[in-house]
């Protein structure tokens, strides 16, 4: 039976060409908009490493006291004596301080670049890249020995490594970084988290990885500035780029990761992290109750709220675009359905049940919402190619196209157009063939 009411389905839909059409392009152009704007939050709110997420947590610490809090919460980032003494306690599994730095790469007689070159980067310490996964075309991370040694000791892009060594296996060379010779241990091949939940309010989305990670205890003990966001306590005095004097301040600078295996080894940690307050408040530090929070990369960026606003009042804009599509097309439905009352009288009369209509109508609804999902689906992917015309790059290039989206696409215009057919359906059945035909 479903073929012969797809066969009705395509006849009806050929005797009205043009309201067809305007019903296909409707759902289409709906669809696509709410699908192009869903690609779009879908990138800026993935997560960034499902497969350890649950695993890696950021802890923080209440340096700072009831009077500097925001709604109770304590800095997310941590002055360098609570660092420090988290790093030399080491009570995670693997654990790193993290600051960001904008070095210079100065020119070299054999490299490629002809002036100093602005670089992205952090400076760490060596358990960073095996607790984050990070992919190596050659070699690998320094060691806890270089880390104690303060060795000036680098890992650096394949990007970066294109630049100034032309490719190939550059482990073992060296590479001057503000007139500093580095030794290179590892490249890295393309690795870009987004968003890159490690760099505390330095910005989440880039759209390019790292160039180089540097020794933390390397480069504190040259006094390498922090290139990213510090902050103070009200009132405290900020110290404006002295970097020693920022070290010997409470103010916080400083992201903090810990890998822990399991629900008990999080309990362990935050007895711990309040076991810490509590001595920092016997030595007179702290003179408040422990006020910490030890959250997962999830519960941390949706604690940040890190999803542009903007993208989510445009998913919603797009969403309510979807729902006037589709009231207009629950308009153009039973307009259509209700013109051929007659004919719907006839097939009552000659025996077609109440479910028989359903079915049949409903077939021609669906008809419509392949049409328009077909169309969804190319205005999807003008939209996805062209957001950059409308969004920075670093949104803009975590839209992409995939099975999944496509697949969804076609099932929202399908379902879409099924429910829009829903209430016309429901009225044609409900035609009255003796007032039809009497009319007749």
């Amino acid at each position: 039976m479903f073929g012969y009411y797809l066969e009705l389905a395509v006849r009806s839909l050929r005797r009205s060409p043009g309201l067809t059409a305007l019903m296909i392009l409707s759902i289409g152009f709906g669809v696509a908009a709410s699908m192009t704007t869903y690609s779009v939050f879908r990138g800026l709110s993935g997560d960034p490493i499902p497969w350890k997420s649950s695993r890696l947590f950021m802890p923080q610490i209440d340096s700072w006291g009831p009077g500097d809090r925001f709604h109770d919460e304590p800095p997310d980032a941590l002055d360098y004596a609570d660092a420090m003494a988290l790093m030399r306690q080491h009570r995670a599994t693997r654990q790193s301080a993290i600051y960001p730095i904008g070095p210079s790469l100065m020119p070299t007689n054999t490299g490629r670049n002809r002036g100093p070159v602005e670089l992205d980067g952090y400076a760490v310490y060596s358990e960073f890249f095996p607790m984050l996964d990070v992919p190596f075309h050659y070699g690998n991370g320094w060691s806890v020995d270089d880390d104690v040694s303060q060795l000036p000791v680098a890992v650096i892009s394949d990007k970066l490594n294109q630049q100034v060594f032309g490719g190939g296996n550059s482990v073992g060379k060296t590479i001057d970084i503000d007139n500093h010779d580095y030794r290179i241990v590892g490249v890295m091949r393309d690795w870009n988290l987004q968003p890159r939940f490690f760099d505390i309010e330095g910005g989440y989305y880039s759209v390019d990885g790292p160039d180089v990670f540097l020794s933390f205890r390397h480069s504190v003990a040259i006094n390498m500035i922090n290139a990213g966001w510090d902050g103070c306590r009200k009132g405290a005095s900020d110290p404006q780029g002295d970097f020693v004097g920022l070290q010997n301040s409470d103010c916080v600078w400083i992201a903090y990761m810990a890998e822990l295996d399991d629900v008990a080894a999080v309990q362990r940690y935050r007895q711990y992290l309040d076991d810490y307050a509590s001595e920092q408040q016997k030595a007179g530090r702290f003179r408040w109750a422990p006020n910490n929070r030890l959250r997962d990369v999830p519960a941390f960026l949706d604690h940040e709220h890190i999803v542009p606003s903007d993208t989510k009042v445009s998913l919603l804009v797009a969403q309510g675009l979807l729902i006037v599509c589709l009231v207009n097309t629950v308009g153009l439905l039973l307009a259509k359905f209700l013109r051929r009352s007659g004919e719907i009288a006839v097939r009552r009369a000659l025996g077609a049940s109440r479910k028989a209509i359903y079915a049949q109508f409903l077939t021609e609804a669906g008809v419509i919402g392949v049409g328009g999902g077909v169309l969804g689906l190319l205005f999807t992917i003008m939209g996805v190619f062209s957001v950059d015309q409308v969004l920075p790059a670093s949104y803009a290039v975590l839209a992409r196209i995939d099975p999944s989206l496509l697949l969804l696409t076609l099932l929202l215009a399908v379902t879409a157009t099924l429910v829009a057919g829903v209430y016309p359906t429901y009225r044609a059945s409900r035609v009255q063939p003796a007032w039809q035909l009497k009319a007749s």
